[in-house]
């Protein structure tokens, strides 16, 4: 798949879907999957804005769940052809619908289909509509898609929802909205080494600052290692505060699994909550605590207890 930020360089015609896509839930598949199935022979291409447009008019820094890197791999493995992510800075901003139109879409992006969402807004200060794009892209021949807000239930399945559900560690409900098991993405590397020390050593993931995790604990999880099977293991997420952690870490322990994983990258799925995470009086109450933790887990997984 070709990344750019740079509308220079990018590959045209396009078919784009249009739109934030943090998450990329069952909801942003609904805006992608039209653009999936168009047989013009234009680009299949993703239209995003780097920053989030939240995050430019906050100038705070916005948790997403699906950082970049993650984006990228989930839109590939759909089969994008192309995502590109359009600065989100004060000449964008400024642009009226009709020249955010001209200028972008039709100009620079060549669209040949686009497909946005129900809800999705553009122009300055978002006056532009989905329908209102519908209208004027039809001017030029552009044919446009609006896709229904899908639901769960009888709300709208949203980004937020899916946070709410995350930081109660409700890992069925934020299956249920993305469609899948939520992942973390990170690189290992160097820890304390504690884990190795009690007989359960972990790959300590180093994972983007911008990356949004779920609830504080303990999660049965399956992690694909490049060029291995997926395998199990349990992935703690916190403080550690039996051993007086300050920051907050995430480590992963392969069941039955030993070997040297610095500096490669994991794709962690989580996918059940066990335990909140605690302090426990010593490293043996811990040690104790975390092969309960792997039995859990091997009965959850339904795997036989090494010998």
């Amino acid at each position: 798949m070709q990344i750019e930020s740079s509308l220079a360089n990018i590959l045209t015609p396009t078919a784009i879907a249009l739109g934030n896509f943090d998450g990329i839930h069952r909801g942003h598949l609904e805006v992608i999957r039209p653009v999936l199935a168009d047989n013009s022979g234009a680009y299949k291409t993703v239209v995003s804005f780097d920053p989030h447009p939240q995050q430019y008019f906050t100038e705070q820094q916005r948790q997403l769940l699906t950082p970049h890197r993650e984006r990228e791999l989930i839109l590939e493995q759909l089969g994008v052809q192309q995502l590109i992510l359009l600065p989100f800075d004060r000449d964008l901003v400024k642009l009226s619908p009709q020249e955010f139109i001209d200028r972008i879409i039709d100009r620079q992006l060549q669209a040949k289909f686009i497909s946005v969402g129900e809800d999705f807004r553009f122009g300055n200060q978002r006056a532009g509509s989905a329908s209102d794009l519908v209208r004027l892209t039809a001017e030029i021949d552009i044919p446009t898609r609006i896709a229904a807000l899908e639901t769960n239930g009888d709300s709208r399945i949203s980004s937020s929802r899916i946070r709410a559900a995350l930081l109660a560690a409700d890992l069925s409900l934020t299956q249920e909205l993305l469609g899948r098991y939520y992942s973390i993405v990170g690189t290992v590397v160097n820890g304390q080494e504690i884990g190795r020390s009690i007989g359960f050593p972990t790959a300590n993931l180093k994972y983007p600052a911008e990356k949004f995790l779920p609830r504080q604990g303990v999660y049965c999880v399956r992690v694909d290692i490049p060029g291995a099977s997926q395998l199990p293991g349990i992935m703690n997420i916190g403080k550690r505060p039996t051993v007086d952690g300050i920051n907050t870490t995430v480590e992963v322990h392969l069941l039955d699994w030993d070997g040297n994983l610095y500096d490669r990258q994991l794709i962690v799925y989580l996918h059940h909550f066990i335990r909140s995470e605690q302090k426990f009086p010593s490293l043996v109450a811990l040690t104790a605590q975390i092969q309960a933790d792997c039995d859990t887990a091997r009965a959850f997984f339904q795997l036989d207890r090494a010998s």
